[in-house]
């Protein structure tokens, strides 16, 4: 990639606090939500190759999703470990980029799944009897790997647009990771096209997405209030509560962080928001598609025995 007008050779990651008491209680909380993370995630994927109950279209986004989680959290929270307890803040130009190139794919990624998520839903609560049918193996994997295409595919976008600026002075990014608006705010020269690159990426990865899963699901409550018995609207609601759930609260954090005025900007709030969607949110779906889910229950049940 071209570095342009570089002068700056690292980056300096401020992180949440200075106070080393405070860092260290930071260094706890963080490990202790990282590991729930990894063993929660990990323990889905496992459970799901190994329970043939589990080998349904439904599963196998979760799986996939899990697995997104489990590498997503893996590009941020090794180096806030660090961050807590090292007096090196440091990050160098080729690791921010890298750091920025996958957590953006990354995250776009999950944008796209989750609404191919949403598409599996319909096809569940409308066709139930031709469900396995038209989710085939087939689609399933071609949706998952278009999820992952589009998502990097953008990623490499807003790379290259975002390290085309010049950093030629300040390196101290006031965040805990490399993300758009504080790389931005320290860079220097010329501006002007970076902000349509935004929009462009915040449409085509979060708001179209978002957009395809209210549609979806406008369909989905119309399909169920067609159902007769009341019994009959709990269980079909009951199939799409993990994943409302999940798309509520991604990307309500992320559209809440990315699509407000300039103005209402505010950095140490944004990072409690940033910190919910790449840190707390992986560690969060494992329970969000398993506490109330009978099938996985019995499979880790049958896994421990």
């Amino acid at each position: 990639m071209n570095r342009g007008n570089h002068t700056v050779t690292h980056f300096i990651l401020v992180g949440f606090t200075t106070d080393p008491v405070m860092q260290l209680v930071l260094f706890g909380v963080f490990l202790g939500v990282y590991s729930v993370t990894v063993v929660g995630n990990t323990t889905l994927i496992v459970l799901i190759c190994n329970d043939f109950r589990l080998h349904t279209p439904m599963y196998f986004f979760i799986g996939n999703l899990a697995f997104l989680d489990l590498w997503y959290s893996s590009v941020y929270t090794p180096k806030i470990l660090v961050t807590c307890i090292s007096e090196d803040k440091s990050i160098s130009f080729a690791g921010c980029v890298a750091q920025f190139f996958f957590s953006a794919g990354l995250a776009y990624s999950e944008c796209f799944l989750l609404a191919a998520m949403a598409y599996d839903r319909y096809v569940a609560i409308s066709k139930p009897l031709l469900y396995s049918q038209v989710m085939s193996i087939k689609l399933c994997a071609f949706l998952v790997a278009a999820s992952y295409l589009g998502g990097f595919i953008n990623s490499v976008i807003g790379t290259k647009r975002t390290f085309a600026l010049e950093f030629c002075g300040d390196n101290i990014i006031d965040d805990f990771f490399c993300d758009f608006l504080p790389l931005v705010k320290i860079a220097c020269g010329r501006k002007d096209g970076f902000q349509a690159a935004v929009v462009f990426l915040l449409t085509s990865n979060v708001i179209a997405p978002t957009l395809f899963i209210l549609a979806t699901y406008l369909f989905i409550i119309v399909i169920i209030s067609r159902i007769r018995s009341t019994q009959g609207r709990l269980k079909a609601l009951s199939t799409c509560s993990s994943h409302l759930t999940s798309v509520t609260l991604y990307y309500g954090s992320i559209l809440y962080t990315y699509t407000r005025p300039r103005s209402s900007y505010s950095l140490d709030r944004d990072k409690i928001t940033s910190i919910f969607y790449t840190v707390v949110f992986p560690m969060l779906n494992p329970m969000i598609y398993s506490l109330r889910n009978k099938d996985v229950k019995e499979a880790l049940h049958k896994l421990l025995k």
